[in-house]
């Protein structure tokens, strides 16, 4: 324990606890969390930033949206932050091939999981 652990409140504990990874987030710090993560996607949109761990997307990010990244790192896990940061990338990523295939003409087709193949049986 150290000195300044006396003045903490089992909150604030708490919340640091959860950024760390050694709790699991309860659903209203999860629902706290997507917020502020939404908050910062909306900041980034607002400047045309899509990937904000590199590049100019960094320096953009972190010169305009640094008061909601704050808080985005503040109310979530912080590998909660770094996934949503690259799943945001990646995402992204996606949709450009996807909208590049559908520009060459490629056909849409379904995907069948595990048990919906013909002949297979459900369980």
């Amino acid at each position: 324990m150290g000195l300044f652990d006396i003045f903490s409140s089992p909150e604030t504990k708490r919340a640091e606890e959860v950024r760390k990874g050694a709790v699991a987030p309860d659903r209203s710090e999860r629902k706290k969390c997507w917020a502020a993560r939404d908050s910062f996607y909306r900041c980034l949109d607002k400047h045309n930033v899509i990937d904000s761990l590199n590049g100019e997307g960094k320096k953009t990010a972190e010169k305009q949206c640094s008061a909601e990244n704050t808080v985005f790192e503040q109310d979530c896990a912080s590998a909660w932050v770094t996934y949503f940061k690259k799943f945001r990338v990646a995402e992204y990523q996606k949709k450009k091939t996807f909208e590049r295939l559908e520009k060459e003409g490629a056909n849409k087709m379904a995907v069948e999981g595990p048990g919906d193949a013909p002949g297979s049986t459900k369980r």
